[in-house]
């Protein structure tokens, strides 16, 4: 590859580094041989490896070094000298800016094939597992209908707008610049339904005429922090939760505290929107990057909505977990309960139940199934959920997995009339679905000790997904079957499926 030189800068090792590395301001031509973990290209120059965002695999692109290292340097994409067969047009205008959709550059045929390898370079990587045996047990991975890039937008079911204000002091809506709380105003995120420009439409119109000031981080002062909104696909019905930052005590809170609580007119502006069922305040006081708080007030409807997933009506509320795409989660779902092996005999333990959405898709095809979730207001919701579809054979604890696993099945062994049960000892299937960070050490022990004949794995994060499956594996466990799920189409991120048989000893 070549090096153009800039004025007063020398062409030998490097500019002449100690550190064989190239300088700030360099400018390079390179071509793009890999996608990295974030989605940024990859490209070596002379063994000198450069990550450059908005690059895609097969360009050939013009780029200056904005920070070097010893053996890489990041670099910014200045032009694209010879465009790759896989790169596309955006349909977002602010799709480069905004930190959202890393790979809406790129093909959806390439995004798939970009997933899957990533899944696979974690096993082998992280896990430790062998190429060839990875190979075997990876299955193709699960993407959206079609195979094209517009066939994949309008798929979340929730968006969360953080608020803020531009430099004419205008109050904005839209998501943060990647690696930055610099909010880039969005009001028709594509991958969100149309309806959420409708709301945040009414929403800054209501503080722009009543100059109620946008949230702001650095000082802890202003009101509006965030807009969420819901929106039950199979119900159609919509929810709108404003989350606030409401404390007397501040100055600049005035206008906050008058409007916000009784705020007829803007829930009349709502309320105008189809489908609108719900419309709550959340307070949420803290100095913080957490997005709700504790409190939550219904101004209109109900504090929940319904939607239909895997044949089950779950009401949401506006602090549930609930997965955003839901076509895809039919897929997954449907692919962690054909791995559970369900014939009807079978207890099932699911350890980060939430609202009890994998639960209850268990719960028709096996004998007896129980949630845990270490939330309160989860397991509220989870057994109304079990109550609203008429589900008799599901039982909910709140608690650790590790604490309320053991502490049940010590009890049933002191059972006289539960030792006639053969599961009475341990549980046939485990499923965990844990968050970003995997599963807890102490929850993987407690599953190693109770021993279940399967576990179903279902992870958001393959790098945390392939750590655990470690652990298990070495702890008497075989890895049967892996499936990514492509449930965030234009994002690096990917869901997996993975089945785990307890090995004969």
């Amino acid at each position: 590859m070549t090096k153009t030189q800039r004025k007063g800068k020398s062409s030998s090792k490097r500019n002449g580094s100690d550190t064989g590395a190239y300088k700030k301001g360099d400018i390079l031509t390179v071509k793009i041989e890999d996608i990295g973990n974030d989605g940024e290209g990859i490209g070596k120059v002379d063994g000198y490896t450069l990550f450059v965002k908005d690059a895609v695999i097969g360009d050939l692109v013009k780029v200056s070094i904005m920070k070097s290292k010893k053996n890489y340097a990041y670099a910014h994409l200045d032009e694209v000298i010879e465009a790759s067969e896989y790169r596309i047009d955006p349909p977002c205008k602010v799709s480069k800016a905004c930190g959202g959709c890393q790979l809406q550059n790129v093909s959806y045929k390439k995004q798939l094939e970009f997933k899957q390898a990533k899944v696979r370079n974690n096993l082998i990587r992280i896990g430790g597992f062998e190429e060839p045996f990875v190979n075997e047990v990876m299955k193709t991975i699960v993407g959206m209908n079609g195979s094209t890039n517009d066939t994949c937008f309008r798929y979340r079911n929730k968006a969360q707008f953080p608020i803020g204000t531009d430099k004419s002091r205008n109050p904005v809506a839209g998501f943060y610049a990647g690696r930055t709380h610099a909010i880039i105003p969005v009001s028709d995120c594509l991958l969100g339904v149309e309806e959420n420009k409708l709301v945040l439409d009414a929403v800054l119109n209501h503080m722009k005429k009543y100059k109620i000031p946008a949230y702001d981080e650095s000082t802890g002062k202003g009101c509006f922090r965030h807009v969420l909104i819901r929106k039950g696909f199979s119900s159609k019905e919509l929810m709108v939760c404003l989350v606030i930052n409401q404390d007397k005590s501040r100055k600049n809170n005035d206008k906050c505290y008058e409007y916000i609580p009784k705020q007829s007119e803007l829930v009349e502006e709502i309320k105008k929107i189809p489908g609108v069922k719900s419309i709550t305040v959340n307070i949420n006081n803290e100095k913080t990057n957490v997005i709700l708080g504790k409190e939550v007030y219904t101004l209109f409807g109900g504090e929940t909505i319904t939607d239909i997933l895997c044949g089950n009506i779950f009401k949401i509320s506006p602090l549930s977990f609930y997965q955003v795409n839901p076509v895809q989660t039919e897929k997954l779902y449907n692919l962690a309960v054909s791995y559970a092996g369900l014939t009807g005999t079978e207890t099932v333990w699911d350890l980060y139940c939430g609202i009890g959405t994998i639960t209850l898709s268990m719960a028709k095809k096996a004998k007896q199934v129980y949630g845990i979730e270490v939330v309160p207001q989860a397991i509220d919701n989870a057994r109304e959920n079990a109550m609203l579809n008429k589900i008799t054979n599901a039982t909910f604890y709140v608690g650790k997995a590790e604490e309320v696993l053991p502490d049940f099945y010590e009890k049933r062994l002191g059972d006289e009339a539960a030792l006639a049960d053969e599961n009475a000892s341990h549980p046939d299937v485990i499923v965990v679905d844990p968050p970003r960070k995997g599963c807890d050490k102490e929850c993987l022990d407690t599953m190693l000790k109770m021993s279940p004949d399967r576990i179903v794995y279902v992870s958001c994060d393959s790098a945390t997904l392939s750590r655990d499956l470690r652990i298990l594996v070495d702890g008497g466990y075989e890895l049967k079957e892996v499936t990514p799920v492509d449930m965030f189409p234009h994002t690096v991120h990917v869901e997996t499926v993975v089945l785990l048989t307890r090995q004969n000893t």
